[in-house]
């Protein structure tokens, strides 16, 4: 899953909306929107994080986090690290081969390291 996908099915639960009347609603397929929850598809377009913020009747600062989110969900990431130090590509290269075996609460740290403050979604443990 991802950030934005576990995002995404936690208001969908909340307010009771079924994944194919989201996906009706949004005029997409029940499959899309199951692929998104579940980080198997890429991070949306902004148009459509903006119709999902849209159907899910979200506003201002909950809207921004899921916009926030989707930007930080793209479970297909290319890290390029031409002409950075060796670390740089070292560090890219390990996390590359071993994120697989990485616990939740180590990957919870190295995010918290990484970005300066609190992990940037707080949800369940899988």
């Amino acid at each position: 899953m991802t950030p934005f996908g576990i995002k995404i099915r936690e208001y969908r639960l909340e307010k009771g909306i079924f994944l194919k009347d989201m996906a009706e609603g949004l005029g997409v397929t029940s499959a899309y929107i199951s692929a998104l929850e579940h980080g198997y598809r890429g991070r949306p377009g902004p148009g459509l994080v903006q119709q999902i913020c849209g159907y899910l009747d979200l506003i201002w600062d909950d809207a921004e986090e899921l916009k926030r989110l989707s930007q930080l969900s793209n479970p297909k990431v290319v890290v390029n690290t031409s002409g950075l130090s060796p670390q740089a590509t070292l560090l890219a290269n390990l996390l590359s081969e071993r994120i697989r075996e990485i616990d939740v609460q180590t990957l919870d740290w190295i995010v918290d390291e990484i970005g300066g403050r609190p992990s940037l979604v707080k949800g369940p443990t899988y």
